[in-house]
């Protein structure tokens, strides 16, 4: 179920047709035709620009919603397949597809076609560099992190922001080389700079530093890359996150006893920090709003500044002039409000909330959780080399160790075993284990090693998918669990990645025991039914009823089979749908 709450300048007129042009007061709405007794497309992630918005569903469709389009007109559908990430600058859009491929729009990316996608990372000249593994977009430019930790720019350089002084170099139509050994970028939709930090842990920037806004202790117009000293006054710990906008930039820092801090710089109507004129360096942003609080999310449009906290708190300062801030009036805030909402409809789950904050509108949005760890869980099997039954050899004769059950369902069929040999036996160790890793968790660990064996796995399956298909085929189950009169069969490699207790036991068994146990739990087989079904899928089976007494047995015997934590876990899992139905 979706749940979506906006506020502020209203250009989204096929969502909110029958609202004002300014919307001061948080309101909810629902896609057209969302029916909530169905199975509609859960969102992901929202994305938003001058240009428009873009919905990432959890199916990996995109659906875009132009500015200005006439009310009847339907949203536009992102005709671009596996999309891993999208990022949204006010007069630009970049989609990152799970490949590594980066396909753009925008005025100074495609000025024959604004509007149309282009394959902007197919024309890095440096053939080995075009896997990327991140994008960013700022007003006018894409920035592009290379599985090579190379960043590259493309667009507009008016200000520097491509790190290239702007009277050689104004604008380009193709990425060029920015700064090497980079491991994240950092900008703003709204803005003409950029962040980079690279494996150290050093800070670089460049553009448009209008009132500061980069923290280089000054004021310019534009400054090539330079590398930021003034945040020696903050505390040690670990950037989260930079995001800037027009005329200023706020960071989120962890520091080393876990706790989060915000520090802004740049001009002091809008940054939070409540004072006049401008501060140019980054200075820790003090409220009694979140000061005891953990901060969850927070988002930097063109002038405003959203923060959730996990204490049920959404807070906003900066400009209102459309009402973004929420705070049900027009005038802007120097220092944090809270902002009074609607009652959510999943508030236990605040940490699954989002916001995003973008030119003159805000939203705060339900993402609900992947019900599903089996990534990790396969990934942890890997680890687990006890129970490996195939083996394969690396470039220096090394052994990698695999489960034949596992590659049988992720490869697309057993001809690629051989095709696999012969990928891995050109490999170091560490990159054989990285292939492996992949396989597993169908997770890019590595762009550049994944686009060598996409052809020979099943890279569009979920995971979910892939244990469901070992589910349903009867001949894959080789272990007996006698209980009650009833036998469940199972795989065996399938109990042992999801219950410690089972692991255990296949340590121990004797040959004349090993493919039968017999369970003595409490659980009833109406209940192991439940269990049986998530151990595969991390799922209540649909047309399952949840009863008080189903409650009753599994908050007693749960523990029993040691299960590996999930989000959230069976019995969470339970205790909800048992609410639901209720």
């Amino acid at each position: 179920m979706n749940e979506i709450i906006f506020f502020g300048r209203n250009l989204l007129p096929k969502l909110f047709k029958n609202e004002p042009d300014v919307i001061r007061k948080p309101i909810q709405f629902k896609f057209e035709n969302e029916n909530e007794n169905e199975n509609e497309k859960q969102i992901k992630q929202i994305f938003s620009g001058y240009s428009g918005t873009f919905f990432l569903f959890e199916n990996g469709e995109v659906m875009h919603y132009l500015k200005y389009a006439d009310p009847n007109q339907n949203p536009q559908k992102i005709q671009i397949e596996n999309i891993q990430k999208v990022s949204v600058g006010d007069n630009n859009a970049a989609i990152l597809t799970i490949e590594g491929n980066v396909f753009a729009n925008g005025r100074y990316i495609n000025p024959k076609n604004p509007d149309e996608f282009i394959n902007i990372s197919s024309l890095i000249e440096d053939t080995n560099d075009r896997i990327i593994e991140d994008i960013a977009c700022s007003s006018y430019s894409i920035y592009l992190l290379t599985s090579n930790q190379n960043v590259y720019g493309i667009g507009s350089n008016g200000y520097g922001q491509l790190g290239f002084d702007s009277g050689t170099l104004s604008k380009t139509e193709k990425p060029i080389l920015m700064m090497k050994n980079v491991s994240k970028i950092f900008s703003g939709s709204s803005s003409y700079s950029v962040f980079l930090l690279n494996s150290n842990q050093e800070l670089f920037t460049c553009g448009y530093n209008y009132q500061g806004k980069l923290g280089l202790g000054e004021s310019r117009k534009e400054t090539e890359i330079q590398k930021l000293t003034q945040i020696q006054n903050i505390p040690k710990g670990k950037i989260i996150d930079i995001q800037s906008g027009y005329s200023f930039s706020i960071m989120l820092i962890e520091d080393e006893n876990e706790k989060r801090k915000l520090y802004s710089c740049g001009n002091y109507e809008y940054n939070g920090l409540g004072q006049n004129g401008n501060s140019y360096e980054f200075t820790e942003i003090k409220s009694s709003l979140f000061e005891n609080d953990n901060i969850l999310d927070f988002s930097v449009g063109n002038a405003h500044t959203l923060i959730l906290t996990s204490k049920r708190k959404l807070i906003s300062f900066g400009d209102n002039a459309y009402g973004q801030l929420g705070a049900r009036d027009t005038k802007n805030k120097k220092i944090p409000i809270q902002i009074e909402l609607p009652k959510l409809r999943f508030n236990e789950d605040i940490s699954n909330y989002h916001i995003l904050c973008r030119n003159e509108k805000s939203f705060l949005y339900y993402s609900p959780p992947s019900f599903s760890n089996l990534e990790e869980d396969l990934i942890k099997l890997f680890g687990r080399k006890e129970f490996c039954d195939i083996s394969f050899k690396t470039e220096n004769g090394e052994i990698i160790e695999a489960h034949k059950l596992i590659l049988k369902y992720r490869l697309k069929d057993q001809n690629q075993y051989e095709k696999l040999q012969e990928i891995i036996s050109k490999k170091s160790i560490k990159e054989s284990n990285q292939i492996f890793e992949m396989i597993y968790s169908n997770k890019i660990i590595n762009p550049k090693l994944y686009s060598e064996i996409k052809e020979i796995i099943n890279s569009n399956e979920k995971i979910e998918e892939t244990m469901k298909r070992i589910y349903l085929n009867e001949n894959e189950k080789d272990f007996i669990i006698e209980r009650k009169e009833k036998q469940y069969k199972f795989p065996k490699l399938i109990l042992i990645m999801r219950s410690e207790l089972y692991r255990g036991m296949f340590l121990s068994v004797t040959e004349d025991t090993s493919n039968k146990v017999t369970d003595y739990s409490e659980i009833s087989n109406k209940s192991f039914q439940i269990f049986e079904y998530w151990i595969y899928s991390n799922q209540i089976k649909e047309g399952i009823e949840i009863t008080q007494e189903i409650i009753d047995e599994f908050e007693g015997g749960i523990d029993y089979f040691q299960l590996n934590q999930t989000n959230p876990n069976l019995f969470d899992l339970l205790i909800k749908k048992f609410n639901n139905q209720n």
